[in-house]
């Protein structure tokens, strides 16, 4: 049996670390939320760019799609993302659940144009996939950021 010794200096043995040292930071929402931006904006340029190198056009009604526009709309739609999290977060009573099926029709909304355009089959699935991709990403980060109930 150890003993718990708190005293410090030579030939005493250091208390055992308690949960409250032990246990990790709290990460702030506005980290967590720029790391999903940046990562999903990331991985959306690297689907376009996988599929233009798999011979995909890319194009909307004859118009190129550049790749730097997959990077930014889909940091600016992160951002609206996390800024609709932060107001349930305030607001909502299940901030986290509002969130999620919140996400959950906007994500099937943004699909709606990728069927409607003017573009191949293989644009438009690419298209499709960019924005479940995004939404893969910051969804589930963002969301383990809110709390379950607020009241």
């Amino acid at each position: 049996m150890t003993s718990n010794v708190t005293a410090s200096g030579p030939g005493t043995v250091p208390a055992p670390a308690t949960a409250a040292t032990t246990a990790p930071r709290a990460v702030p929402m506005w980290r967590t939320a720029l790391i999903a931006c940046v990562a999903a904006a990331a991985a959306t340029t690297a689907v376009a760019a996988v599929a233009r190198s798999a011979g995909v056009s890319l194009e909307i009604a004859g118009e190129p799609i550049p790749l730097l526009g997959f990077t930014q709309l889909t940091l600016l739609f992160s951002a609206i993302g996390v800024l609709l999290a932060v107001a349930l977060r305030r607001w909502a009573a299940a901030p986290r659940r509002a969130f999620l099926a919140t996400t959950a029709v906007l994500t099937a909304l943004s699909v709606v144009p990728d069927l409607l355009v003017s573009a191949t089959v293989a644009t438009r699935l690419t298209l499709i996939a960019a924005h479940l991709v995004a939404a893969a990403i910051v969804v589930p980060l963002v969301a383990g950021r809110l709390p379950v109930r607020t009241r």
